[in-house]
């Protein structure tokens, strides 16, 4: 397996951002190495291919963000509509339903099969790697995971879910099982 290239400066997920750190507040270090870690996976699986690049780019920091601009937890809707609304907004210039997709399917169990396959597919592969913190690896090897990992901390991420499902949620338990309904796709 060729080794995952890891490229610690995204300027253009950071411009992305500027206009949402202030409201992901202290959770943003912890969610803006998950967005780095996903684009690095997502990427290598598509050959790091630069046509990708930015579409996988924006997809991953929106991919999430109704967490904190909707206080969701079912937030792939309020996350899409975001994205597709800076999208049109600031000529961002993707694919509205190649954004759409990559981040409505991202939590899907399943392999995606449709439209952009490669591309949502890789998303997803992507995400779960992340998710499950390398426990599911979907080809990477623990080394690679590792060198993704060290080179962009969890800074806490995984605990921030866990303590927004239980501010939105009501509880912890309760909270999980509104993310799981909300937006875990078969």
């Amino acid at each position: 397996m060729s080794d995952i290239k890891i490229k610690l400066e995204r300027p253009f997920v950071d411009e992305l951002f500027t206009r949402y750190e202030a409201v992901i507040g202290s959770d943003f270090p912890g969610y803006r190495n998950h967005v780095y870690r996903t684009i690095t996976y997502a990427m290598h699986f598509l050959g790091d291919a630069e046509e990708h690049e930015k579409l996988v780019e924006a997809a991953f920091v929106y991919h999430d963000i109704g967490l904190w601009t909707d206080h969701e937890l079912a937030y792939l809707e309020p996350s899409e509509a975001v994205a597709i609304a800076d999208n049109m907004k600031y000529g961002l210039g993707l694919d509205p339903g190649l954004l759409r997709g990559a981040i409505h399917w991202h939590h899907k169990m399943f392999p995606y099969i449709g439209p952009h396959g490669d591309i949502i597919e890789a998303c997803r592969k992507a995400d779960w790697i992340d998710a499950s913190k390398g426990l599911l690896r979907k080809g990477l090897s623990n080394v690679q995971i590792q060198r993704v990992e060290a080179a962009f901390p969890n800074s806490g991420f995984h605990e921030t879910l866990l303590r927004l499902a239980k501010d939105y949620g009501g509880s912890t338990l309760a909270g999980v099982l509104k993310v799981t309904l909300g937006i875990v796709k078969w």
